[in-house]
């Protein structure tokens, strides 16, 4: 019955971690479109990539004993694909200073998950001890990746306005970690279960900090059809406004 509701936590955590990574799709379509990044920040994605690594290594037969958490490899493989797509679109649409600020935060993760993996591939000899090592690193990863939203949550509160806090990115985020957190309690697993207790209330204070400021609205370009309606106006306007002062005249 453990394994069973395992099984079960692992694959609905799998498919709320996959809604998690998707969610920013929106938001870098709507980058593509106009160009630009405007607020959005990076260092989401940048902590997340760097996240997805460290657990996708821990996961594998390398560190875990062979193929106990399966499930963990599989979407975290899947979150490095993903969290990889985005930053390249990012950095492809941000400004020259935003560029140099993005690949200078790639760089370090880049460098911190090939030293972990290198480290306790070599210096640890029983999974155990890889485990303990890679966790321990991958715990912190987690907690400021969950963390990482805060800067958006920021700017929510002082502009009182949820345009740059994607709704869906906040919901996926409460409820991935909820099931991962279930899902590291049923496996004894520490290491799973300890970052999604700080994800967890994060997720919430997103979620409460939207139905709060949802209201405000979300800003919207006029489209083509207002924008020719507006310069009929303004035409029609101007010529009443000739014909009166020729009709003075």
């Amino acid at each position: 019955m453990s394994d069973w509701l395992r099984l079960t936590a692992g694959v609905m955590g799998n498919a709320a971690s996959l809604l998690l990574y998707a969610a920013p799709i929106l938001t870098f379509s709507r980058i593509i479109k106009k160009k630009s990044t405007e607020d959005f920040s990076c260092v989401p994605y940048i902590v997340a990539l760097l996240n997805c690594l460290l657990y996708t290594w821990y996961g594998l037969p390398v560190v875990s004993y062979r193929w106990e958490n399966f499930p963990v490899v599989t979407i975290n493989g899947l979150g490095v694909l993903l969290e990889f797509s985005f930053i390249l679109i990012y950095v492809w649409f941000a400004s020259p200073k935003m560029k140099v600020k993005v690949v200078m935060g790639v760089i370090p993760v880049i460098l911190l998950f090939c030293i972990s993996a290198v480290v306790s591939a070599f210096a640890f000899h029983n999974h155990h001890r890889r485990k303990v090592f890679v966790g321990s690193i991958g715990l912190v990863a987690s907690v400021v990746m969950y963390g990482s939203p805060l800067v958006a949550v920021k700017q929510v509160i002082i502009k009182k306005n949820v345009e740059y806090m994607p709704f869906y990115l906040s919901f996926f985020s409460f409820l991935s970690s909820l099931l991962w957190m279930a899902y590291g309690l049923l496996s004894h697993d520490l290491f799973l279960a300890s970052p999604n207790l700080v994800g967890c209330p994060l997720g919430a204070l997103q979620l409460m900090l939207y139905f709060k400021y949802k209201k405000t609205g979300i800003t919207e370009e006029p489209n083509k059809w207002d924008l020719e309606k507006n310069d009929e106006k303004a035409k029609q306007l101007q010529l009443v406004n000739t014909d009166t002062i020729n009709g003075k005249s």
